[in-house]
């Protein structure tokens, strides 16, 4: 099992302001766990007695609606700690996590992340801004819904993918969202989201094969974000 004080990943998170000893008593709490694609980190209505730092691998973070539809509202990457907002309020969580690549995360347990919490205020204050930036791209996705058409949150989203996801070898987006994912995250129907993406394609704004999307013209896909 690799040292939390030796794995370049904390240095993304909030464990990066922890002490030498507190990173040490991670590194022992902790257990190192693969997740396949498809199959769920934690439950919406369960309690998530700890926190995953993710190592490898790209989850969706996604809300049941009164409909019963998921809808997704953030993808997590690899640097990134998942959990900590249920753990901080002592609830149990209003969010469901998902592979959606196959991963490696670590699972620190609820009494070392507490123990932090309470002894490093650093860490707390970065936990905190943590939150905040995620609350903060969940009301940017509220007010997208209500001001923006589907064709112009899917073009917000293959941005987002491509500027923030790593590439494969072959230059497409490094992970595979199937078509129900873009529609779940830009809140419309699958066929919608098929036949925007063909629409794209035939200007030559992007490539499709298979699941996989080639971005050939970002500037494009910021001009339909943005409407014109």
């Amino acid at each position: 099992m690799n040292k939390c004080n030796q794995c370049i990943v904390h240095k993304f998170n909030s464990l990066k302001v922890l002490t030498k000893e507190e990173l040490c008593r991670v590194s022992k709490s902790k257990t190192s766990k693969i997740i396949k694609k498809g199959e769920v980190i934690f439950e919406e209505g369960k309690h998530v007695n700890g926190v995953f730092c993710i190592e490898e691998g790209v989850c969706k973070v996604s809300k049941k609606s009164d409909n019963g539809r998921d809808q997704i509202l953030l993808l997590v990457k690899e640097g990134s700690l998942l959990g900590e907002r249920s753990l901080i309020n002592d609830e149990v969580s209003n969010l469901k996590a998902t592979a959606v690549s196959d991963m490696k995360v670590c699972f620190i347990p609820k009494k070392e992340v507490v123990r932090n919490l309470k002894m490093n205020p650093n860490f707390t204050l970065n936990v905190l801004k943590k939150m905040a930036l995620s609350i903060k791209k969940t009301d940017n996705i509220i007010v997208d819904m209500a001001q923006k058409t589907a064709k112009q949150r899917l073009a917000s989203t293959l941005i987002y993918l491509d500027e923030n996801i790593e590439k494969d070898s072959e230059g497409d987006i490094g992970i595979q969202l199937s078509r129900e994912d873009f529609a779940n995250i830009i809140g419309s129907a699958t066929e919608s989201v098929i036949r925007f993406l063909s629409e794209f394609k035939k200007k030559g704004i992007i490539n499709l094969k298979r699941k996989q999307i080639f971005i050939l013209e970002a500037l494009k896909l910021e001009q339909i974000a943005q409407g014109f």
